[in-house]
């Protein structure tokens, strides 16, 4: 099942990072890594810093949009600092282990890093279903990229050695991150027609609508149901 976490890095400026985050998933038995609009290209200084898991390198996917990394992704959790406008569900590095442990056995899940310097914006953490907190030395708490992925790859991994299947247990059936674009679109698209959305406040209301649906997050039927809503809002609107 690790086959089916993947590590995305948004905007990476070092070749040497991703050569060492290539190191780091392949300790951990982790091999998909997906980078999104890399600002360097996949050198010799990234293979040498790879020490052995070219194999990562060779197989890596590169795609110009977060989106596009994490389409078909049932869970998607992105790095981020505690201290966001929005207050988003944040997981320690273990807790996701735990859900990604789980989720896994139902579709895919991605670990999502941001740039060197500035990490995720707030557009690309909103994409994200939950934010996760690496609790350093408050005094000290400088991690460089290819550490925070080792101590969540690594997390994931003893995730995946503790559990123990369960039979009857039911699996969670949650739509990809495409399908919940398409729903932020339809919701958005139904709000403008209704007159609720006003121009000045528009981002911000959706903002605050993405975080709530991220936060209860439906399963596939649940979306269905609300999209069924939302298209009997438009037909009504029309008439």
């Amino acid at each position: 099942m690790l086959d089916k976490v993947r590590i995305v890095l948004v905007g990476t400026t070092h070749s040497g990072n991703i050569g060492s985050v290539a190191r780091a998933m392949k300790t951990m038995g982790l091999s998909r890594l997906y980078l999104v609009d890399p600002q360097c290209e996949v050198d010799g200084q990234a293979s040498a810093l790879a020490a052995g898991a070219s194999d990562v390198l060779r197989d890596v996917s590169i795609v110009q949009t977060l989106g596009e990394a994490i389409a078909d992704c049932n869970l998607v959790a992105g790095t981020s600092a505690r201290s966001r406008t929005l207050p988003w569900p944040m997981l320690s590095p273990r807790e996701l282990g735990e859900k990604a442990q789980l989720e896994s056995q139902a579709g895919e899940v991605a670990l999502v890093f941001g740039r060197e310097r500035s990490g995720l914006t707030n557009e690309e953490l909103q994409q994200c279903h939950f934010h996760v907190c690496i609790d350093a030395n408050p005094e000290y708490s400088s991690l460089n990229l290819a550490q925070a992925v080792q101590i969540l790859c690594y997390e994931v991994r003893m995730a995946f050695l503790a559990a123990t299947p369960a039979a009857d247990e039911p699996l969670p059936a949650h739509p990809p991150a495409e399908a919940m674009e398409g729903f932020y679109r339809h919701l958005e698209q139904a709000l403008d027609h209704s007159g609720f959305l006003i121009k000045a406040h528009q981002g911000k209301v959706m903002e605050k609508l993405r975080c709530l649906f991220n936060r209860s997050r439906p399963d596939e039927h649940e979306l269905n149901t609300l999209r069924g809503i939302l298209s009997s809002i438009l037909r009504l609107k029309r008439d």
